[in-house]
């Protein structure tokens, strides 16, 4: 199932039923899983373990050297679990030194043509991330976010689970869970609606936690608010965990004044 037109390196660890098309490169210090496809000119390199049922459309480059100038030539990781497409020219970088040495990509994920995942981003399950999007580095993205095209996240910026997005944005703030995202840069429009009700959340929960973001909003002090909030509902919970885990010296996208 390897095509002879393909380079690969006689260390590089090959699992069952792998599927390599024509004029791919992978690397010594590459793992690939059990039923992955690289289509054809699919290139993999560095210390990348990726898991079982990925599939890697043409031009995508992986395990790539960091687009970081403190970068050196050092150790670091690449890990992709199961389950994921990288459609056209995607491009995903090794971690660095001074960010945990490991870029992470979750499961069951979506990443479209031309998309960029930088050094040492932390990504979660059952993502979307549309053309041309380009997430910077050290940017974690909970579970089921989605993100528009020809979007940007700037660096160490953080998701919450289940946000969405708008296409063109400019990320430069933090996410709350389960909020609509626009505008360059980006400020809040609106609970992400469609994702809740997807998720199977009832229309009083989501009244109740537009509220709740609202309310944060107009707080003075989020981490006081956030003490006095219930975690009696999932979406709460939710909220809470995130505000109480973000970086304190970055905002969270606001409405639009």
């Amino acid at each position: 199932m390897i095509s002879d037109k393909s380079s690969i390196h006689k260390n590089a660890k090959i699992g069952n039923n792998v599927k390599i098309g024509d004029f791919c490169v992978v690397g010594e210090n590459v793992e690939i899983g059990d039923n992955c496809e690289l289509i054809n000119h699919v290139n993999i390199q560095g210390n990348t373990k990726i898991g079982k049922k990925n599939i890697f459309f043409p031009f995508c480059s992986i395990g790539t050297t960091p687009q970081d100038l403190k970068f050196k030539g050092e150790k670091t990781f690449l890990q992709i679990g199961d389950n994921n497409s990288f459609r056209e020219y995607a491009n995903i970088s090794l971690g660095t030194e001074q960010g945990g040495k490991i870029t992470k990509i979750n499961n069951n994920s979506l990443f479209m043509v031309g998309v960029h995942i930088g050094h040492d981003c932390q990504l979660g399950d059952n993502l979307v991330i549309a053309n041309n999007a380009a997430i910077a580095g050290h940017c974690i993205f909970d579970d089921d976010v989605i993100i528009g095209g020809n979007s940007a996240v700037l660096q160490f910026t953080k998701i919450g689970k289940g946000a969405m997005i708008g296409g063109m944005t400019g990320v430069d703030k933090d996410v709350l869970p389960f909020t609509l995202i626009k505008g360059n840069r980006s400020y809040f429009e609106n609970i992400n609606l469609i994702g809740l009700k997807r998720k199977g959340f009832k229309n009083l929960e989501i009244e109740n936690y537009k509220k709740t973001v609202m309310e944060l909003f107009n707080s003075d002090n989020m981490k006081e608010y956030i003490s006095i909030l219930k975690n009696d509902n999932e979406l709460n919970d939710i909220l809470i965990k995130f505000i109480e885990n973000k970086n304190s010296n970055r905002d969270i996208c606001r409405p639009k004044k």
